[in-house]
């Protein structure tokens, strides 16, 4: 047997086209409403033996709203965006459009001074392989799409370029198995209603 990780998309606390960098906003009503929709069906993952959540402000309300009462664990913290925290894609390529591109092209490069992406997504990646328990044992982790989707890179190994092309919709929940350096995503059955797994697809980087 193994660790199950469950991951849950913490609840949009924006319109998707207005999601910002490192946004600390909370939930707002249709975030709200959007986790009373789900919550039965998320309701038996409070039974994991450890339940944890980004800090972000949305990923600790959509927790306690599903009643798991998550231990926030800093190193699911979005990815440090540095000078374009609270900014929008858009809003950082009117900006800055030549360092915008080098950001999306070089998993390495951290052009706005704060955090490269291999280095968020290694960072996920250790927080997934150091998790304590016994095999059996079941973990949620309630955390931004942005942080699933570092954390499914690392899972499959695959080119940092990858994370732009996952989309994982909030209060989806994702699971894998297994353990440090083996780990496994795993598919079940259709998912909760109100919910979508996370995907690969061509798209926005957000």
């Amino acid at each position: 047997m193994a660790l199950r990780v469950t991951f849950v998309a913490a609840a949009r606390g924006s319109p998707l086209l207005a999601e910002r960098f490192d946004d600390e906003r909370p939930l707002d009503r249709a975030g709200w409403d959007e986790v009373l929709r789900v919550a039965g069906s998320l309701l038996p993952l409070a039974a994991a033996e450890l339940r944890y959540c980004s800090p972000t402000p949305r990923s600790r309300a959509t927790g306690d709203a599903l009643g798991f009462a998550p231990l926030v664990q800093l190193a699911l913290r979005d990815c440090d965006m540095g000078r374009w925290r609270g900014l929008t894609l858009s809003e950082a390529m009117a900006h800055e459009p030549g360092a915008v591109d080098a950001w999306l092209a070089d998993p390495r490069s951290a052009p706005h001074g704060g955090e490269p992406l291999l280095g968020f997504i290694g960072r996920v990646g250790n927080w997934l392989d150091t998790r304590p328990g016994d095999d059996g044992d079941r973990i949620v982790a309630v955390a931004e799409p942005s942080v699933i989707r570092a954390a499914l890179v690392y899972v499959l190994k695959a080119p940092p370029s990858t994370y732009w092309n996952l989309d994982v919709h909030p209060l989806s929940a994702t699971a894998v198995t297994g353990g440090a350096g083996r780990w496994s995503l795993r598919f079940e059955g259709a998912p909760a209603q109100g919910t979508a797994p996370g995907v690969f697809r061509e798209g926005n980087p957000l």
